[in-house]
């Protein structure tokens, strides 16, 4: 079996490089389990008070959404749907919906909510679908993000980095400039946003006994400041979210069977489905960009004079146009639980993603609107795909794509599903800390 990755131009299907599987897919071993001192060493009171800060909603622009609601609990840590309805909205995952008057969305959230499983792993060097936030030099502590020379020192992780992006966000969490004076400081320079948030956080008199109890330095409300926020969010999530005790942990360390559906999978995902050229390590993740042709549709991010709703992926940070289209590899761990799939949410099953991957040509002539999984809003609709009937468009996606087909019939994709579903760990839905009935602020939980 022959596996061919492109490098393509606009308009052109172009073979550069044949990679023979049998000589190039990594065999899993021992050395691919997840282990307990594989992750960052987070403190676990500091995780205590992340987890009030990650379902406050009080780090929002106009205190209505916190981080829990498009990273549930009840959702397995993401929210359910393609593409999220971020602030202004109410509820949770597919009965969230999207405001009314002038409080209404103006548009959905561009990419699907990513779950949390297993970031806390030292092996983890980006964050965001496009690697916008990264870790960089040999340790954990420096971090390259779109804030610049505005990142803040003193950041405990790469999730701590990436925690401040979402709250600067109109569409996620901060609303509207003309809506609230914390957004306007956000649309004014970045860290101005920050600072008033922690203002409104150390005002809160239960916070400041909190922060003072975690935090040797934080002596005074003063000293509370957005790096103290985010490194207890951090502890939350890296502490959270774990998870290696699935068949397939047991299968790796013990030599427990799997059944013998999920073997076949397994042999084929290491063999003739190529899978492992890409998912592979403890998490199941190379870490590295490709463009697999996932139809496009929603509010796109277009970026310089472009008013377009593309999505270019990884292009939108290296500005180099080779990365067009490209995005990160995602972890499979707990894959079965955290539907829909794609960046943007495009394939409403596992089975569906399996298809595309397998044959990403015929999955997309195949894909329709009615796969995403869009909560209804009305103003939006028309909107929504633009794209999908854009043969420019769509000739673009398809020439950039770095992947071909692998012959597979039906039996193939019961067997590859079956693996996969293999990933989920025995104690995924009983999470040590959960979800709190009430936090410090005083505002309501998700």
């Amino acid at each position: 079996m022959i596996l061919r990755f492109y490098r393509s131009f606009p308009g052109f299907w172009a073979p550069a490089l044949l990679i023979t599987l049998a000589t190039l897919m990594p065999t899993p071993s021992r050395a691919d389990a997840i282990l307990a001192q594989d992750f960052l060493d987070f403190d676990a009171q500091g995780a205590q008070l992340g987890r009030l800060l990650f379902y406050d909603k009080i780090l929002s622009g106009n205190q209505n959404i916190s981080c829990a609601t498009c990273h549930h609990h009840s959702l397995h840590g993401a929210d359910g749907i393609s593409l999220g309805i971020g602030e202004g909205g109410t509820g949770l995952g597919p009965d969230r919906t999207p405001g009314e008057g002038t409080h209404r969305i103006a548009e959905r959230v561009p990419r699907n909510a990513p779950a949390l499983w297993n970031l806390g792993h030292r092996e983890v060097r980006e964050m965001f679908h496009d690697g916008r936030v990264e870790r960089i030099g040999a340790g954990y502590v420096a971090f390259k993000t779109p804030a610049k020379e505005y990142t803040p020192a003193g950041l405990n992780s790469l999730l701590a980095a990436q925690a401040l992006f979402p709250i600067s966000s109109p569409t996620e969490m901060a609303g509207h400039p003309d809506e609230n004076p914390v957004s306007a400081a956000f649309a004014e320079r970045i860290d101005l946003g920050w600072a008033m948030l922690a203002d409104r956080v150390r005002e809160v008199p239960e916070y400041q006994r909190l922060f003072k109890a975690t935090y040797p330095d934080v002596h005074d409300p003063d000293d509370i400041t957005i790096v103290e926020i985010v490194n207890a969010i951090a502890a939350f999530i890296g502490t959270e979210w774990q998870s290696h005790d699935s068949p397939y942990d047991k299968w790796l360390t013990e030599g427990t069977p799997l059944s013998p559906e999920a073997e076949r999978g397994r042999q084929l995902f290491f063999g003739d489905a190529g899978c492992s050229g890409c998912h592979n390590g403890p998490r199941f993740t190379d870490q590295n960009f490709y463009a697999v042709g996932i139809p496009q549709f929603g509010p796109g991010r277009p970026f310089g004079e472009d008013t377009m709703p593309h999505d270019l992926g990884r292009m939108e940070t290296t500005r180099n146009p080779e990365d067009a289209y490209k995005f990160r590899t995602p972890s499979l761990r707990n894959v079965a639980l955290t539907a829909p799939y794609g960046h943007n949410g495009a394939y409403p099953t596992l089975r569906a993603m399996i298809r595309h991957m397998c044959d990403p040509l015929t999955a997309r002539s195949e894909w329709t609107p009615g796969m995403a999984r869009l909560p209804d809003v009305a103003w939006l609709n028309d909107r929504d795909f633009t794209l999908v009937g854009d043969m420019l468009e769509t000739a673009q996606q398809v020439a950039y794509l770095d992947i071909s087909p692998v012959d597979m019939v039906e039996a193939d994709i019961d067997a590859l599903e079956a693996f996969l579903n293999a990933l989920t760990g025995e104690t995924a839905e009983k999470r040590p800390m959960g979800r709190p009935d009430t936090v410090p602020s005083g505002l309501p939980v998700d």
